[in-house]
């Protein structure tokens, strides 16, 4: 583990933001500038194996060529065989994730009242990222920040991939065990088929759906269950759980959650252009929900 101090390819350690098993994010501050940035480094134990290396280093590749107001800017890569790492934009805000987990009320009015922008917000990122030629694959409450007036970025490529559109590409294409997070994948992405932006659009539905119901689409048992329901059974509407939802809104999530991706809509501008004519919630005026 890095140490609070510490200088790590020109970068000094302030605090550390996130850890999982096998990297830690931490706040950094370039000396000379005073300027700060979030780095994503390797654990000690996993800084030279190649299986842990080569992953970091292919998310780096992809948020490197990303700029988009609404996608975390990745800005450069060090390969160092001690503390292999990447850079990038400091954005300070907690996930969608974080805030549904919260025990205050005032984060749970703070997504209802926000909805709508960090929607639009997440669908321009992801519109951006297919447009550019990838699709993210884990699409997910805890990899969308939003900070405290709204504002959005979609964060982690760690098994983000090429849209691959060659029909040579897709016929030797490797189909091993399916990558992503289960409450949030795609039919196709679950049988390891060909991928595309679709593929996004159904798991930000997933996504949606859970901060206007609490709830996934789909709960179940184990990964196994939760597979069989996101291949076989059909979603209820989000009003089922949470009444203050309009069925206009809660259709166009049941559109993007469709079993096919040839009947969801066909790219997150035709989503954005879908959600430009509806409110996700009864509750909040028109006005409540304009971006200022």
């Amino acid at each position: 583990m890095a140490d609070i101090g510490q200088l790590i390819g020109g970068y000094k350690v302030r605090s550390l933001l996130q850890t999982s098993m096998i990297t830690q994010v931490f706040e950094v501050v370039e000396p000379n500038s005073g300027r700060h940035f979030a780095m994503k480094i390797l654990l000690p134990e996993h800084a030279d194996n190649p299986k842990h290396r080569n992953p970091l280093f292919a998310e780096a590749e992809i948020g490197i060529k990303l700029r988009h107001e609404n996608v975390v800017n990745i800005i450069k890569v060090n390969k160092s065989q001690q503390t292999p790492h990447f850079v990038m934009e400091y954005f300070p805000a907690g996930s969608i994730r974080k805030r549904l987990q919260s025990k205050d009320p005032r984060d749970k009015e703070f997504l209802k009242q926000h909805a709508k922008k960090i929607f639009k917000q997440a669908c321009t990122g992801l519109a951006y990222m297919n447009a550019s030629g990838y699709v993210h694959l884990d699409v997910k409450p805890d990899n969308i920040l939003v900070n405290a007036v709204g504002q959005t970025k979609i964060i982690d490529f760690a098994i983000s991939r090429p849209i691959k559109t060659s029909w040579l590409a897709n016929l030797f294409r490797k189909r091993g065990s399916p990558e992503g997070t289960a409450s949030y994948m795609s039919p196709e992405q679950i049988r390891g088929e060909k991928l595309d932006g679709r593929s996004d659009i159904y798991s930000m539905a997933c996504a949606m759906y859970e901060v206007l119901t609490k709830r996934p689409p789909f709960v179940g048992n184990n990964v196994s269950d939760l597979f069989r329901k996101h291949l076989t059974e059909k979603p209820s509407l989000p009003s089922a759980y949470n009444a203050d939802v309009t069925d206009e809104f809660g259709k166009i999530l049941l559109k993007m959650l469709a079993k096919k991706a040839a009947d969801r809509p066909k790219t997150f501008h035709e989503v954005l252009m879908d959600m430009r004519k509806t409110k996700p919630l009864k509750s909040i005026n028109e006005r409540d929900d304009e971006e200022h």
